[in-house]
């Protein structure tokens, strides 16, 4: 059954689209099926993935509010990893969800529809802690937290470790947060490493590593239509990001799977 991870911050530009795409593409090359779920009206994942939200007649939004079956919206990506795609329409969903019965719970009744076929669903929240970013963590099994390294950031971490445990309470309670993700990270001023030893013991999370250094290759990749791995292949980002996808799958599996493609029983 697919490992269902929510990437979440309620602060925007911060990373959460580039960690998702980038996680699936570097998952998908260890030989994982990856599906990577857009929560976002603005559609940032779905046209850095090669598709224009403006040509499709169905996403996410049909599937929470019409009833639209999940592998009727799935679209297979030049990245080879497999997108259920939002459109602006998702923007209406926050004020039509609230009048749905059990309206936490419908992303994790469609998820469970394909999630035997799966080794990963990461779903890309949108930057609040509105119905559709508690839906995600309805569904998840755990939260990544991609975090810029600025004291405005940091503010935010605590808000979002207080929603999880309200979704711990009272819709998902086996719900944990699996670490924080540096991104967007500055080697050079020592406030970087300040604001990442506050977090890890204010609020006892993991951070992970390594980060993700700032690079105008992310900037770039979307306008292909493709991941960085794929238009930036060598770049440290995307060096960084195949780590912490080998990493996801050793912890999950109990096998060191290296980057050569070579595996080691841990």
């Amino acid at each position: 059954m697919a490992r269902i991870i929510a990437v979440a911050n309620q602060k925007g530009g911060v990373a959460k689209t580039t960690t998702v795409a980038s996680l699936g593409v570097a998952l998908g090359e260890l030989g994982q099926r990856v599906l990577l779920v857009d929560l976002d009206p603005q559609a940032c994942l779905t046209f850095s993935l090669g598709i224009d939200p403006e040509d499709l007649a169905r996403s996410v939004h049909h599937v929470l509010l019409e009833g639209v079956p999940l592998p009727e919206v799935i679209i297979v990506t030049d990245d080879a990893v497999d997108l259920v795609p939002a459109t602006i329409d998702l923007a209406s969903a926050e004020a039509l969800l609230f009048r749905r019965s059990e309206r936490e719970h419908l992303l994790r009744y469609a998820i469970a529809t394909v999630a035997a076929g799966y080794d990963w669903v990461l779903l890309d929240c949108p930057p609040s802690l509105g119905l559709l970013t508690v839906n995600a963590l309805t569904a998840a099994d755990e939260v990544l937290v991609p975090l810029q390294c600025e004291t405005l950031s940091h503010r935010g971490v605590g808000q979002l470790v207080e929603t999880v445990k309200d979704v711990q309470r009272h819709t998902n309670p086996r719900l944990r947060v699996g670490g924080v993700l540096p991104t967007l990270f500055d080697t050079r001023p020592g406030h970087s490493r300040a604001v990442l030893a506050d977090i890890g013991g204010r609020y006892d999370v993991r951070v992970l590593e390594p980060p993700i250094r700032r690079s105008i290759r992310f900037a770039e990749a979307p306008a292909t239509g493709r991941s960085v791995l794929t238009t930036a292949s060598g770049a440290q980002g995307a060096t960084a990001y195949r780590a912490h996808a080998a990493r996801m799958v050793a912890e999950r599996s109990g096998v060191d799977v290296r980057a050569s493609g070579q595996s080691v029983t841990t």
